[in-house]
């Protein structure tokens, strides 16, 4: 507790953030990185920096329903924009980072949601124009030279991007509008009779969408086998391309069940779920996706809702971005795709292979830290997430290509989580369990990605809006009564400290990560678990001289002195973080203490 009280007697100050001209120089051979070499920073940009006050309402004018602006509401936008992310580069570079996950910029519908339940497109997966940034996050000339300004750096720039859905623009004659429409599946309502089986007859010769091509969806011409669905005349072109108009190629079967078939053709919430079977959807997004590439040199895509997407679609367009990337002089094109609830490896690894997803979100990562780290649970959970590596379509090649994280913006912080399952932890405690997770994740196997204000101590009340706090100085009142870790700053002021505990920590373990080699492409064996909380331990080596590099965390409430195997000719150590033993105590074994929440990275001479 003392050292956290030094910590938190020191003022919160936001650093000046003019780059220096070593942190603007070009790195040339950025674009030679493989995914495993970055450490990725994500940013949702309404929430992180308002560098031009001008468009915080979008160009519209009216109150928050038209706006949708409104900085004291938690589902509303806040002003964040390009302008201010590129003047906080700095900032991010500062932590360690070489990647950024840029959230969605493109134009979205401003509000949507029934009377009363109101909330606005900030969070950027409600998309009108797939072809536009929005303009409450700037202009193309922004998103450009934000791109320009991150690859001067030699930092890597990955879009999030949507072709799943789109804004709640379709409504459904059987229901009120932004009601809840229950799913009509196939066998009651096929796409050949117009009000179930017994109804009347429509789309002869239609085969199914199973039989994806354009002669056969050619004969899909009646949208109504299940509800009827139209296009209020004020926004009978409210989409950009024009072909997203068309309601025939949507699937408009009603609200997803977020299981069986209609996990893939149902509506996520209401959005219109388009019909990604049909081949005039395929290469429409092709042609969307691979345009922005074009323009702006993109180095990857994160992928919004990929399991509610048929894998046929992923195997043509997956593809086809990678050759987009490559003729664009991007060899190592990142995508990896969003598949939620994925708590054990099998079920991700389940995408790498029927969609060929090169790489997934690794939520069993996610799960097995917060068990081990927050939860108490067996350092064995760790063994087991790892055992499943080999499941992925390239076994453990694929596994290191996986972004690991502790938290997101759906599913929440990490922090939060900690303090729910330990109420008698003090502030001590959470500030060293999150230390401990951190620690995981920058040097254990995968790409570690940092959610914007982790860093900075940001804990939330939960999922969705309950985990976007503003970066800058907030005016959302239960944002700003939160209590965060390891400062006594709220996020009524902005939080950009270099000097918090939790930043500094990333920025020394990402640094050290991008400079060993065994921790960004070596080889992870399993060394110590355990039926409880304690030890675990993991040896990376260096892909080039095979040297190991030992990595051990206490995740116990008490300091814990173990022996652990190594390698037989690993016989002395330097300690590159925590504390290790200058020598091994026998051949093949080393004695390491660790303190309560402790961990260790000692590199074998």
């Amino acid at each position: 507790m003392k050292l956290l009280a030094l910590i938190l007697a020191s003022a919160v100050t936001t650093l000046p953030t003019t780059p220096t001209s070593a942190q603007t120089t070009p790195t040339a051979d950025y674009r030679q990185r493989l995914p495993q070499d970055e450490v990725i920073y994500f940013v949702l940009p309404d929430r992180f920096e308002n560098g031009d006050k001008a468009n915080d309402r979008g160009g519209i004018v009216g109150d928050r329903l038209r706006t949708g602006y409104d900085p004291a509401h938690k589902g509303f936008y806040h002003g964040g924009d390009l302008k201010g992310l590129t003047r906080r580069l700095d900032y991010v570079q500062g932590l360690g980072a070489t990647a950024i996950w840029l959230g969605p910029v493109f134009k979205n519908k401003p509000v949507q949601g029934a009377p009363g339940q109101e909330s606005a497109g900030y969070h950027g997966y409600w998309i009108t124009d797939f072809t536009r940034v929005d303009p409450h996050l700037g202009t193309e000339a922004d998103m450009k030279a934000f791109v320009d300004a991150a690859h001067a750096r030699g930092m890597k720039v990955y879009m999030d991007i949507i072709v799943n859905h789109t804004a709640d623009v379709i409504q459904y004659r059987e229901c009120p509008p932004g009601g809840d429409c229950a799913y009509r599946d196939r066998a009651a309502y096929p796409y050949q009779r117009r009000g179930g089986v017994e109804g009347i007859a429509i789309n002869p010769g239609f085969l199914g969408d199973d039989v994806q091509t354009p002669e056969n969806f050619a004969r899909l011409t009646d949208p109504t086998y299940a509800y009827t669905p139209y296009v209020p005349a004020a926004e009978a072109s409210a989409k950009t391309p024009a072909w997203l108009n068309d309601v025939r190629l949507y699937h408009n079967r009603g609200n997803t069940l977020f299981r069986t078939e209609s996990s893939t053709t149902g509506d996520f919430s209401g959005l219109d779920d388009l019909m990604t079977e049909n081949p005039r959807v395929i290469a429409g997004m092709i042609d969307i996706f691979g345009q922005w590439i074009d323009r702006y040199k993109v180095d990857g895509f994160r992928v919004d809702t990929a399991k509610h997407v048929n894998p046929e679609f992923w195997r043509s367009f997956v593809p086809a971005m990678q050759a987009r990337a490559r003729a664009n002089g991007i060899p190592n094109f990142h995508i990896f795709g969003e598949v939620t609830a994925g708590m054990d490896p099998g079920y991700l690894a389940r995408w790498t292979k029927i969609a060929d997803y090169p790489a997934v979100l690794d939520f069993a990562f996610q799960n097995a830290i917060l068990q081990v780290v927050g939860e108490n649970k067996p350092t064995s959970v760790m063994a087991d997430l790892f055992a499943g590596d080999v499941l992925y379509a390239q076994g453990e090649e694929t596994a290191a290509i996986l972004p690991t994280f502790t938290g997101n913006h759906d599913w929440g912080r990490l922090g939060h989580y900690v303090r729910v399952a330990n109420p008698a932890a003090d502030d001590g405690e959470v500030l060293a369990r999150i230390e401990l997770a951190n620690a995981m994740l920058l040097t254990l196997r995968g790409v570690p990605t940092i959610y914007s204000g982790d860093e900075q101590g940001f804990a939330g009340d939960g999922n969705d809006q309950d985990a976007r706090e503003d970066m800058f100085a907030s005016k959302v009142a239960v944002y700003n009564d939160n209590r965060l870790i390891g400062t006594r700053a709220t996020t009524a002021v902005a939080n950009f400290d270099r000097r918090h505990p939790l930043y500094r920590q990333i920025a020394e373990l990402a640094t050290l990560r991008t400079a060993t080699p065994a921790l960004t492409r070596g080889r992870q064996i399993v060394r110590a678990q355990g039926d409880g909380p304690g030890i675990f331990a993991a040896s990376r080596f260096d892909p080039a001289t095979g040297k190991e590099v030992l990595l051990a965390f206490n995740t116990s409430n008490k300091s814990v002195t173990q022996a652990v195997q190594v390698e037989v000719a690993s016989t002395a150590f330097q300690q590159l973080a925590g504390r290790c033993a200058a020598r091994a105590a026998a051949p093949g074994s080393v004695v390491l203490t660790l303190p309560a929440f402790g961990y260790a990275v000692c590199a074998a001479r």
